[in-house]
């Protein structure tokens, strides 16, 4: 690609990124709100949120849980809220897949860390994690509440999870882009709510 186009190509980029955040606030705005409510909720029960991906959804995941651990806004100093990622200890990882299998990973967490009432949320671009998709099953016999950021048309764990919020795109970095957007506005939220 030569300058012109390189150009052209981030002007593309740029109306169709505007196009999908659009839609986010237009289209999904309500259903961030109740999500963010329910955690809020979650948190102020005395519950925690265990948050769970893959790859690039592994690193949200962790971003997520210590935006929600340590604070998001550097102005504001707030109590430490109980979220965990389960991506991020690989000796629990390795332990799970070799003795379990891959599919396992996440499940075998929940089943140890995770109590009535905690919030169980997960996020895949494609919907079709099956260690996320085991994660759930437990999460459900266990009475979490269960909550993710999905892609594309929601994969089978769409049909699986209490509150999904769905970003209709193909694009895995359209999506993950619009995922850290969406989880920056929810722990905004969280800590407004809890912390007015």
């Amino acid at each position: 690609m030569n300058k012109e186009e390189k150009q052209v190509y981030l002007v593309k980029l740029g109306e169709e990124t505007s196009v999908i955040r659009k839609g986010v606030v237009d289209q999904l705005g309500n259903k961030l709100l109740e999500i963010a409510d329910v955690i809020s909720g979650v948190i102020g029960s005395g519950g925690k949120i265990l948050i769970a991906g893959n790859g690039g959804s592994a690193a949200m995941a962790s971003h997520f849980a210590a935006e929600m651990v340590v604070r998001l806004t550097a102005q504001k100093n707030r109590q430490s809220l109980p979220a965990l990622a389960l991506c991020v200890d690989p000796a629990v990882m390795t332990a799970a897949a070799n003795d379990f299998g891959y599919d396992k990973v996440f499940a075998r967490q929940v089943e140890g860390l995770g109590n009535k009432g905690d919030m169980l949320f997960v996020m895949s671009t494609s919907g079709n994690s099956p260690n996320l998709i085991e994660a759930v099953g437990v999460a459900h016999k266990k009475s979490l509440i269960t909550t993710a950021l999905l892609g594309g048309n929601g994969g089978k764990l769409g049909k699986v999870i209490e509150r999904a919020l769905v970003i209709p795109h193909s694009s895995t970095q359209r999506i993950q882009e619009e995922h850290l957007f969406i989880v920056h506005l929810l722990v905004e939220m969280v800590e407004s709510d809890l912390f007015a």
